[in-house]
């Protein structure tokens, strides 16, 4: 029997078959007009990489360039004077390598603007991209070069950020654009309802291959993410290789699918478009993509040539292009030099103007001179500017004719962060625990998960890597509709299923949901995978909430990486599972203000930190929560520092009684516990005080003035302090300064391998970390004071 597909929502059109009965949608003038803008499009970015040498991605930027026009001139609705209009139609680069195109079509909508509807110019130049920006492709703000400053050219970083107008992403890096773009279509299917705001992709089948994108994908067809529609430069070239995918009988040097069969497995619309060089068909399909209704996510497949009539095709033109100023240059910029009647600067042979590139000033006014020829081009094709024009004005009046609201009920994020700036002090009457509880720290994170979303009319949305309960991170919608969210049968649902056991895709989509707006994502695993696999996206979630800032200044827009089942006391599961060294991957490991890492020991404390936290607004909050039992610690009793003082990020959990025989320092609720538990006890009756300090945030700490840093934390107790960490020595260096007290600190890996399988308290029995051999390490750190 024949194997065939099971049934899918999404459906399979061939868009050439569709137009034998359709037509075509397109006048010869309007495709001449299209025409003559691709014309100087690709030699616009022959200069760009002859003139910024050894600079982006001629190629991909080529084969995409026509689809990409047809987006911004014919499918969005977008108002092109005011890019962050929330309710308008986003397009999103999550092939970043695109960027040299990305830019350059940018700069070509501007002139179009310009010249032809003046009045769709945004009124700062912050908020467009101008011709003369170019000149700061790939420069660093700290260029010094005549016409980038005499100019004010934009800084233009090698991949797409939100420093540039109608951007809201940083992506490029493996895939992880993908999942940030369906994670803004969620944001905006979630908060505007059916009516939502279209995400268009801009991707290439290379950049389909990493494993988050099939997470991410899958993700979007199960939840009828019917505003996504991906566009995918199938052009069969990569870096390495010109057989990307499997094509007919031709196997693919990387994956056996095809780009529609890929989408279509993962229950996407298809259209497939087999001259992705045809106006025509380009805009047929982009209009037959708005009209389906199913439901289902489409993915709009255009075959092309990387590198089309640019004289290098290819793999060979996908990070590489012509030599400086060399014949098949000026061949590619042939039909722009003619239509102009204008000549560029030349060099012969043994020209030592620019001394190969070296000399900046002059290679910077050698590109200016050629973007003064495209300038000119554009100028000169008046009929075809101004019917351009004329469809960017038709952009902003469907925008305006859709009006576009969100929807009933739609999620207040603002709430949660005025709920945690008014009210972190103090712990509310529904989340307090009295001493003899038993809760989980992972429990106690849900509960404050779920009361800020109850607040803010469910604008967190939580996911987990198949680990839903097992993290607790369920308990964030509790309350709200059961079930996985779907935006057709289920929109009322917190829970999104991110594709299953799939930490990449889950942090790649929370990065773009929270970027969107309305939203804060919370998404959950072990410790030992979320941090690492989640690094790449919440680093480019920092680094495009930096970029932001260029454009329009704010605070951070977050999401929570939910670093569960952390540290060694996961002890049944074993090494691979129970690991230490996750901390050290996130801990002071980004720019002040980005990452904030909580490291509570008692439950009672993760209302104070989260809420310290979200008052803060960085860009990612990484929580670190285990998975036993704990019960709840008599503070007051015990001459314990109050729950709420955690909140400083470093605190005096019990000060000395009488003289202070030494300082300790802990870090990670296994040690806090075993400390508190067992080996408070102990040194009572041996007689020893001590100024025992807690680290619950070391950047909520970093955030505190230098005098309260200094106040808080002496620096003659950190001179003399040892440590106490059940994550790995190097997250103790900010602590312990001195190398006798490093020499002291405990630590997981103090003995020299990773710890064994077993329960909790026979883990750090092995590792020496149980109250017992944290008593033997501190009398030893005491006689020799």
């Amino acid at each position: 029997m024949a194997f065939t597909f099971q049934p899918r929502r999404g459906i399979y059109i061939d868009i050439s078959e569709e137009m034998k009965t359709a037509g075509a949608p397109l006048t010869n003038e309007e495709v001449q007009h299209f025409e003559e803008f691709d014309s100087i499009y690709r030699s616009l970015c022959a200069l760009m990489y002859n003139y910024v040498p050894m600079s982006g991605h001629p190629g991909g930027s080529i084969s995409s360039g026509r689809f990409v026009a047809c987006i911004l001139f014919d499918a969005m609705d977008y108002d092109l004077s005011n890019p962050d209009r929330d309710e308008a139609d986003l397009i999103s680069y999550a092939a970043g390598h695109k960027a040299l195109g990305l830019y350059a079509l940018w700069a070509l909508r501007n002139e179009v603007a310009r010249i032809g509807a003046p009045e769709l110019l945004a009124r700062e130049d912050r908020y467009q991209l101008r011709l003369e920006d170019l000149l700061g492709f790939r420069r660093n703000p700290t260029a010094k070069t005549p016409l980038f400053n005499k100019y004010k050219a934009k800084p233009l970083d090698g991949h797409p950020t939100p420093a540039t107008p109608f951007l809201r992403l940083s992506t490029g890096a493996s895939g992880v654009g993908v999942a940030s773009s369906l994670g803004l279509a969620f944001g905006a299917m979630d908060y505007y309802g059916n009516r939502a705001p279209r995400v268009h992709i801009v991707e290439g089948e290379g950049g389909m291959t990493p494993g988050r994108v099939s997470e991410a994908m899958a993700a979007a067809g199960t939840a009828s993410l019917g505003n996504a529609v991906m566009h995918i430069d199938w052009n069969q070239a990569s870096i390495d290789t010109n057989r990307v995918c499997r094509d007919g009988d031709q196997p693919g040097d990387y994956v056996q699918w095809s780009p529609m069969e890929f989408a279509y497995l993962h229950d996407w619309n298809v259209i497939l478009v087999p001259e992705g060089r045809d106006f025509q068909q380009i805009v047929a399909a982009q209009r037959k993509a708005a009209s389906i209704d199913n439901g289902q996510p489409t993915a709009i497949v255009y075959r092309t040539t990387k590198g089309w009539q640019y004289g290098i095709e290819g793999r060979l033109s996908h990070g590489a292009g012509h030599k400086l100023c060399s014949d098949g240059f000026y061949e590619a910029v042939q039909p722009l030099l003619e239509k102009t009647g204008r000549m560029l600067p030349t060099c012969e042979p043994d020209c030592q103007r620019c001394e190969g590139g070296k000399q900046e000033d002059v290679m910077e006014a050698c590109f200016w001179d050629g973007l003064m020829v495209v300038r000119a081009a554009l100028e000169e094709s008046r009929e075809a500017v101004g019917n351009l024009a004329g469809r960017l004005v038709s952009a902003r009046d469907r925008l305006n004719e859709q009006n576009r609201k969100p929807r009933e009920k739609a999620p207040r994020v603002e709430a949660v962060f005025e709920l945690a700036a008014k009210n972190g002090k103090s712990i509310p009457k529904e989340l307090t625990l009295a001493p003899g509880d038993v809760t989980t720290l992972r429990a106690e994170l849900g509960r404050v998960l779920n009361y800020y979303n109850k607040a803010s009319d469910g604008a967190i949305l939580a996911a987990a890597a198949d680990l839903l309960s097992s993290t607790s991170v369920i308990m964030t919608g509790d309350g709200f509709s059961e079930g996985y969210y779907n935006a057709g049968s289920n929109p009322g649902s917190r829970i999104l299923a991110t594709g299953g056991i799939c930490e990449d895709a889950m942090s790649g989509i929370f990065s773009g949901l929270a970027s969107y707006g309305h939203h804060i994502g919370a998404g959950s695993s072990y410790g030992a995978f979320i941090a690492a696999l989640g690094h790449i996206a919440a680093r480019l979630h920092a680094i495009g909430n930096q970029a932001r800032q260029a454009i329009a200044e704010g605070p951070y827009r977050p999401f929570v990486l939910i670093c569960a089942h952390a540290g060694i006391k996961t002890g049944e599961d074993g090494p691979t599972h129970a690991d230490p060294q996750a901390l050290q991957l996130l801990q002071e490991n980004f720019p002040r203000s980005t990452m904030i890492t909580l490291t509570p020991w008692d439950p009672q404390e993760i209302w104070t930190l989260m809420s310290a936290a979200l008052a803060k607004r960085p860009a990612i909050i990484a929580p670190f929560v285990t998975r036993p039992n704990e019960t709840i610690i008599d503070r007051k009793a015990l001459g314990l520092a109050p729950p709420t003082d955690a909140k400083a990020g470093v605190y005096l959990l019990k000060k000395a009684e009488g003289k202070s025989d030494g300082t300790v320092v802990i870090q990670g609720s296994e040690v806090g516990y075993a400390f508190v538990e067992e080996t408070l006890p102990l040194l009572k009756k041996e007689g020893i005080e001590l100024n025992v300090y807690y680290v619950s945030s070391a950047e909520l700490f970093d955030l505190l003035p230098q005098e309260e840093q200094d106040r808080i934390f002496p620096r003659a107790h950190a001179e003399e302090a040892m440590g106490i960490t059940g994550f790995t020595l190097p997250t103790m260096y900010r602590w312990i300064p001195s190398k006798r007290g490093r020499l002291m600190t405990v630590h997981a890996f103090q003995k020299g391998h990773y710890l064994g399988s077993g329960k909790a308290h026979k883990v750090l029995e092995e590792g020496g970390l149980n109250g017992e051999g944290l008593l033997k390490a501190i009398v030893r750190y005491v006689k020799e004071q």
